[in-house]
């Protein structure tokens, strides 16, 4: 488990007190039901160009064996996901590509060296597998690069997660650093010609509201993040804030329509058609009592559907919000 998960695990647990009913309500589309969205938790989807591979992170409930699998859609349905070429030996986690899908980073506790120890990193007097940036490359032949650690103080403290990419090669993530206040933060390290700046925390307001897991636009024109600015229908939700003529960040706004639920909704990710917004929600089936009597054998076979409580991956349209703040394609 990470510092994170440990963030995630409270969030979650004040999710399960809100009240069933409403948090059965599961619009927007499940993403590969059976598939790609199972009983475990499956959440960072992240999409090449033409829509049709997609890359994710599976775990237990715990988060303490994260690997990240790779699926492809073959006549409109996704194939059995595989693990990814460049995982599965490691703590390997939010796989993100690049606009042009010729890039793919993601977080691990590998260590920094062949045959060195694997990450680890300390909050609050626990120990728990730490986090680093790695990308692979595309190769000529279509396959993947051996993983290529991002040097640059962004991997100060091995706690960042959730990393997203603009067109520019600038890079956003979460993470809890010295100016992050009592809960994590976003943050984004500018590409230069020497590498990676010194990462800036992106101003959004109050830092007693914990931001993680940002979805930039390539052009910078939005971001899109999960937490709770004091709005939230029930732990985490979904915001969106909107890059200002001045360069500042706008006041975040809660995502509407159907989107968020009572249910946990955090690591969003844009798709390659404009508005497309991949989410990774905990939204359940509703359960009302009394229910028809279950023996062994129903009891689990309905646990053991995607919608049991775990996390899984939806697809949502946004088209609309961003239209109404003059975002086009």
């Amino acid at each position: 488990m990470s510092p994170r998960s440990f963030v995630l695990a409270a969030l979650i647990a004040a999710a399960m007190t809100a009240p069933i009913a409403a948090r059965a309500q599961s619009h927007g589309e499940l993403v590969g039901p059976g598939t790609i969205s199972t009983a475990l938790q499956e959440t960072s989807a992240a999409l090449t160009p033409d829509g049709n591979t997609l890359y994710f992170m599976r775990s237990d409930f715990a988060e303490r064996d994260d690997t990240i699998l790779v699926s492809h859609r073959v006549d409109g349905h996704w194939g059995m996901p595989q693990v990814a070429s460049f995982s599965g030996q490691w703590h390997d986690s939010e796989p993100t590509l690049s606009p042009d899908g010729q890039r793919l980073y993601f977080v691990s506790n590998r260590p920094l060296q062949p045959g060195g120890a694997s990450l680890t990193t300390e909050m609050g007097g626990h120990h728990f597998a730490g986090t680093n940036l790695w990308y692979v490359q595309r190769q000529a032949d279509g396959h993947w690069s051996e993983p290529v650690h991002v040097d640059g103080a962004l991997n100060d403290g091995a706690m960042i997660y959730n990393p997203s990419v603009a067109a520019n090669g600038d890079i956003y993530f979460s993470a809890h650093r010295p100016d992050s206040g009592a809960a994590y933060q976003i943050y984004v390290a500018h590409r230069t010609a020497q590498g990676y700046a010194t990462p800036q925390r992106v101003d959004l307001g109050d830092l007693a509201h914990n931001r993680m897991d940002p979805a930039v636009d390539p052009r910078e024109r939005f971001l899109v993040y999960a937490g709770d600015e004091g709005d939230s229908l029930g732990s985490a939700d979904l915001y969106i804030a909107f890059r200002q003529a001045d360069g500042h960040w706008g006041k975040p706004l809660h995502l509407p329509g159907e989107v968020n639920s009572t249910a946990l909704e955090n690591a969003p990710s844009l798709g390659p058609r404009f508005g497309e917004l991949f989410v990774s929600s905990s939204r359940r089936d509703e359960v009302s009592f009394p229910k028809p009597r279950d023996n062994a054998a129903t009891l689990q076979q309905r646990l053991e559907q995607p919608l049991n409580g775990s996390r899984n991956l939806w697809r949502f349209d946004i088209s609309d919000v961003l239209r109404a703040h003059g975002i086009t394609p």
